[in-house]
Protein backbone atom coordinates (compact mmCIF):
# COMPACT_ATOMS: atom_id res chain seq x y z
CA UNK A 1 0.00 0.00 0.00
CA UNK A 2 3.05 2.26 1.15
CA UNK A 3 4.83 1.65 -2.43
CA UNK A 4 1.53 2.12 -4.19
CA UNK A 5 1.59 5.57 -2.70
CA UNK A 6 5.21 6.86 -3.64
CA UNK A 7 4.31 5.36 -7.43
CA UNK A 8 1.29 8.09 -6.99
CA UNK A 9 3.35 10.52 -5.68
CA UNK A 10 6.32 10.22 -8.23
CA UNK A 11 4.64 10.42 -10.87
CA UNK A 12 2.94 13.19 -10.00
CA UNK A 13 6.39 14.82 -9.30
CA UNK A 14 7.75 13.51 -12.57
CA UNK A 15 4.63 15.55 -14.49
CA UNK A 16 5.63 18.27 -12.45
CA UNK A 17 9.28 18.43 -13.30
CA UNK A 18 8.97 17.92 -16.79
CA UNK A 19 5.85 21.00 -16.77
CA UNK A 20 8.83 23.21 -15.16
CA UNK A 21 11.50 22.16 -17.67
CA UNK A 22 8.98 23.22 -20.49
CA UNK A 23 8.18 26.70 -18.54
CA UNK A 24 12.03 27.33 -18.73
CA UNK A 25 11.98 27.40 -22.13
CA UNK A 26 12.42 30.38 -24.24
CA UNK A 27 10.67 30.67 -27.57
CA UNK A 28 13.35 31.04 -30.57
CA UNK A 29 12.71 29.64 -34.08
CA UNK A 30 16.42 29.96 -34.58
CA UNK A 31 17.97 28.27 -31.74
CA UNK A 32 19.82 25.55 -32.15
CA UNK A 33 19.36 22.29 -29.51
CA UNK A 34 21.33 19.97 -28.02
CA UNK A 35 19.41 17.20 -26.11
CA UNK A 36 21.94 15.75 -24.01
CA UNK A 37 20.49 11.47 -23.08
CA UNK A 38 17.67 11.94 -25.56
CA UNK A 39 16.56 8.31 -25.54
CA UNK A 40 13.57 7.46 -27.86
CA UNK A 41 13.07 11.14 -28.89
CA UNK A 42 9.97 11.61 -27.60
CA UNK A 43 11.00 14.45 -24.88
CA UNK A 44 12.68 16.20 -27.49
CA UNK A 45 9.57 16.77 -29.85
CA UNK A 46 8.28 18.10 -26.52
CA UNK A 47 11.03 20.41 -26.33
CA UNK A 48 11.40 21.38 -30.06
CA UNK A 49 7.33 22.49 -29.98
CA UNK A 50 7.68 24.41 -26.74
CA UNK A 51 11.26 26.82 -27.94
CA UNK A 52 9.94 26.46 -31.70
CA UNK A 53 12.67 25.42 -33.26
CA UNK A 54 13.91 22.89 -36.03
CA UNK A 55 17.78 22.63 -35.68
CA UNK A 56 18.20 19.83 -32.98
CA UNK A 57 20.97 17.22 -32.00
CA UNK A 58 20.29 13.60 -29.53
CA UNK A 59 23.09 12.56 -27.67
CA UNK A 60 22.72 9.05 -26.15
CA UNK A 61 24.87 5.81 -25.35
CA UNK A 62 22.06 3.41 -26.24
CA UNK A 63 22.18 2.19 -29.61
CA UNK A 64 18.49 1.35 -29.71
CA UNK A 65 17.17 4.56 -28.27
CA UNK A 66 19.04 6.25 -30.68
CA UNK A 67 17.30 4.54 -33.61
CA UNK A 68 14.28 5.11 -32.19
CA UNK A 69 14.98 8.85 -32.33
CA UNK A 70 16.31 8.94 -35.74
CA UNK A 71 13.19 7.81 -37.02
CA UNK A 72 11.50 11.13 -35.75
CA UNK A 73 13.92 12.71 -38.00
CA UNK A 74 16.25 13.83 -35.17
CA UNK A 75 20.19 13.95 -35.65
CA UNK A 76 21.84 12.08 -33.46
CA UNK A 77 25.11 11.02 -31.62
CA UNK A 78 25.96 8.13 -30.04
CA UNK A 79 28.55 9.49 -27.61
CA UNK A 80 29.60 9.29 -23.95
CA UNK A 81 29.32 12.92 -22.13
CA UNK A 82 31.57 11.77 -19.32
CA UNK A 83 34.64 12.08 -22.00
CA UNK A 84 33.18 15.10 -22.75
CA UNK A 85 31.02 16.37 -26.18
CA UNK A 86 31.93 16.09 -30.57
CA UNK A 87 31.23 19.74 -30.72
CA UNK A 88 33.06 22.91 -31.35
CA UNK A 89 33.05 25.81 -28.94
CA UNK A 90 29.48 27.77 -29.18
CA UNK A 91 27.53 25.63 -31.21
CA UNK A 92 24.45 25.48 -29.27
CA UNK A 93 21.38 28.20 -28.16
CA UNK A 94 19.85 25.83 -25.81
CA UNK A 95 21.79 22.82 -24.21
CA UNK A 96 18.65 20.36 -22.52
CA UNK A 97 19.96 17.43 -19.52
CA UNK A 98 17.13 15.46 -17.93
CA UNK A 99 18.17 12.75 -15.63
CA UNK A 100 21.36 12.53 -16.73
CA UNK A 101 24.22 14.51 -14.41
CA UNK A 102 23.48 11.89 -11.13
CA UNK A 103 24.97 9.88 -13.62
CA UNK A 104 28.44 10.52 -14.31
CA UNK A 105 31.98 10.12 -12.89
CA UNK A 106 33.15 13.52 -14.10
CA UNK A 107 30.68 16.02 -13.29
CA UNK A 108 32.85 19.19 -13.16
CA UNK A 109 34.06 18.03 -16.22
CA UNK A 110 30.60 17.91 -17.48
CA UNK A 111 29.83 21.73 -16.33
CA UNK A 112 32.95 22.69 -17.91
CA UNK A 113 31.53 20.95 -21.71
CA UNK A 114 28.81 22.54 -20.87
CA UNK A 115 29.72 26.32 -20.84
CA UNK A 116 32.37 25.92 -23.82
CA UNK A 117 29.76 23.90 -25.77
CA UNK A 118 26.76 26.95 -25.13
CA UNK A 119 26.87 30.38 -27.39
CA UNK A 120 27.22 33.13 -24.91
CA UNK A 121 23.68 34.26 -23.95
CA UNK A 122 23.07 30.81 -24.13
CA UNK A 123 21.30 28.94 -21.70
CA UNK A 124 21.33 24.76 -20.12
CA UNK A 125 18.45 23.07 -18.52
CA UNK A 126 19.19 20.71 -15.89
CA UNK A 127 17.33 18.15 -14.09
CA UNK A 128 17.75 15.63 -11.75
CA UNK A 129 17.35 13.97 -8.35
CA UNK A 130 18.30 16.17 -5.14
CA UNK A 131 20.30 15.02 -2.59
CA UNK A 132 18.65 16.86 0.28
CA UNK A 133 14.77 15.75 -0.77
CA UNK A 134 13.32 14.86 2.73
CA UNK A 135 12.76 11.06 1.81
CA UNK A 136 16.19 10.94 1.08
CA UNK A 137 16.88 12.17 4.44
CA UNK A 138 14.41 10.30 6.13
CA UNK A 139 16.13 7.13 4.77
CA UNK A 140 19.69 8.08 6.33
CA UNK A 141 17.91 8.57 9.78
CA UNK A 142 16.76 5.40 9.84
CA UNK A 143 20.09 3.85 8.49
CA UNK A 144 19.08 3.12 5.15
CA UNK A 145 20.75 4.50 1.23
CA UNK A 146 19.01 7.28 0.59
CA UNK A 147 16.46 6.19 -2.30
CA UNK A 148 18.69 8.74 -4.75
CA UNK A 149 21.52 7.10 -4.53
CA UNK A 150 20.13 3.14 -4.29
CA UNK A 151 20.26 2.02 -7.40
CA UNK A 152 24.03 0.90 -7.65
CA UNK A 153 23.07 -2.75 -8.34
CA UNK A 154 23.14 -4.66 -11.89
CA UNK A 155 21.47 -7.28 -10.08
CA UNK A 156 18.50 -5.97 -7.92
CA UNK A 157 17.48 -2.20 -8.56
CA UNK A 158 17.47 -0.94 -5.51
CA UNK A 159 19.93 -1.66 -2.49
CA UNK A 160 19.93 -0.86 0.96
CA UNK A 161 16.39 0.94 0.68
CA UNK A 162 13.18 -1.31 1.56
CA UNK A 163 10.82 1.45 0.60
CA UNK A 164 12.70 2.56 -2.65
CA UNK A 165 10.56 2.23 -5.78
CA UNK A 166 11.66 -0.96 -7.47
CA UNK A 167 13.22 -2.48 -3.92
CA UNK A 168 14.38 -5.99 -4.47
CA UNK A 169 13.01 -5.96 -8.41
CA UNK A 170 15.47 -7.80 -10.64
CA UNK A 171 17.23 -4.96 -12.98
CA UNK A 172 17.81 -5.32 -16.50
CA UNK A 173 19.68 -1.57 -16.80
CA UNK A 174 23.30 -0.95 -17.92
CA UNK A 175 25.62 -0.09 -15.67
CA UNK A 176 25.50 3.75 -17.34
CA UNK A 177 22.24 3.91 -14.99
CA UNK A 178 23.28 4.02 -12.18
CA UNK A 179 23.17 7.16 -9.91
CA UNK A 180 27.06 8.12 -9.08
CA UNK A 181 27.44 11.72 -7.38
CA UNK A 182 23.19 13.41 -6.53
CA UNK A 183 23.64 17.07 -5.53
CA UNK A 184 21.39 19.10 -3.32
CA UNK A 185 20.60 22.97 -4.49
CA UNK A 186 23.69 23.93 -3.11
CA UNK A 187 25.75 21.60 -4.58
CA UNK A 188 24.47 22.41 -8.11
CA UNK A 189 24.26 26.02 -7.18
CA UNK A 190 27.53 26.41 -6.90
CA UNK A 191 29.57 23.89 -9.41
CA UNK A 192 27.73 25.56 -12.30
CA UNK A 193 28.28 29.08 -10.28
CA UNK A 194 31.67 28.04 -10.05
CA UNK A 195 32.30 28.05 -13.69
CA UNK A 196 30.83 31.21 -15.43
CA UNK A 197 27.39 30.48 -15.57
CA UNK A 198 24.85 32.55 -13.85
CA UNK A 199 21.82 30.63 -11.98
CA UNK A 200 18.57 32.10 -12.94
CA UNK A 201 15.79 29.55 -11.92
CA UNK A 202 15.98 26.49 -9.74
CA UNK A 203 12.54 25.15 -9.33
CA UNK A 204 11.44 21.86 -7.01
CA UNK A 205 8.84 19.44 -7.17
CA UNK A 206 7.49 16.24 -5.48
CA UNK A 207 7.89 16.40 -1.88
CA UNK A 208 7.85 13.19 -0.63
CA UNK A 209 5.69 11.77 1.44
CA UNK A 210 3.58 14.90 1.07
CA UNK A 211 1.97 16.19 -2.39
CA UNK A 212 3.97 17.86 -4.80
CA UNK A 213 2.71 21.14 -3.96
CA UNK A 214 4.99 21.55 -1.15
CA UNK A 215 7.89 21.76 -3.08
CA UNK A 216 7.03 25.27 -4.73
CA UNK A 217 6.93 26.03 -1.10
CA UNK A 218 10.36 24.14 0.10
CA UNK A 219 12.32 23.91 -3.07
CA UNK A 220 15.69 22.93 -0.89
CA UNK A 221 13.89 19.47 0.20
CA UNK A 222 11.89 18.65 -3.00
CA UNK A 223 12.53 15.62 -4.83
CA UNK A 224 13.22 17.41 -8.02
CA UNK A 225 15.75 20.23 -9.24
CA UNK A 226 14.82 21.37 -12.77
CA UNK A 227 17.60 24.37 -13.26
CA UNK A 228 18.59 27.19 -15.30
CA UNK A 229 21.93 28.48 -16.18
CA UNK A 230 23.23 31.17 -18.86
CA UNK A 231 26.23 31.49 -19.93
CA UNK A 232 26.96 35.23 -20.05
CA UNK A 233 27.74 37.70 -23.15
Amino acid sequence: MLKRYFRYLRSAASKMYQADILDLLEPNPDAFLLDIGCDDGKWTECLLSKIGCRSVIGIDVVDQALLKAKKKCIEVVKSDVSNGFPFQDCAFDVVHSNQVIEHLHKTEYFVKELFRILKPGGYTIVCTENLASWHNIFSLVLGWMPVSSSNFSQITYNVGNPLALHASEATYLPESWQHIRVLSIRGIKDIFEIHGFKVERISGAGYYPLPSFFARLDPIHAAFLSCKFRKPI
